[in-house]
């Protein structure tokens, strides 16, 4: 059961990155459109890169310290989608909507995930 879920969000995060590069390429050939777009085609992508990377963690504070990178980049994208909404910066923004509520929904798992893994660390802790 646990494994399912593992995939579930790996998948959900590779179709977050392909979101995101959908995003990016329907900006405006602007400056501002080139400079947003490539930040946030770098911090979109790299969460899903992350995750499996965390998925091979050392130990349990090296899985939490992955995941902490993973939530940097997944706020990071939020807000240069943020600005890509607010400038506007893009004719579509349907699909800007679209990643800024799946942002937000994977920025609350992980929020959540990490929480859980430090409790876990603590609990190692406290039987040794």
């Amino acid at each position: 059961m646990n494994t399912e879920r593992k995939y579930d969000l790996e998948d959900r995060l590779i179709d977050f990155a392909v979101l995101i590069i959908r995003i990016t390429e329907n900006l405006f050939n602007t400056k501002a459109g080139n400079y947003i777009g490539g930040q946030l085609v770098r911090s979109g992508t790299s969460p899903a890169l992350h995750y499996g990377e965390a998925q091979s963690a050392e130990s349990r504070n090296d899985f939490i310290h992955k995941l902490k990178i993973l939530l940097k980049e997944l706020r990071e994208s939020r807000s240069a989608m943020k600005i890509i909404k607010n400038a506007p910066l893009a004719e579509n923004m349907e699909l800007v909507e679209k990643g800024l509520l799946e942002c937000n929904e994977l920025i609350s798992i992980f929020v959540k995930s990490i929480e859980t893994a430090k409790k876990n660390l603590e609990n190692e802790k406290l039987k040794k």
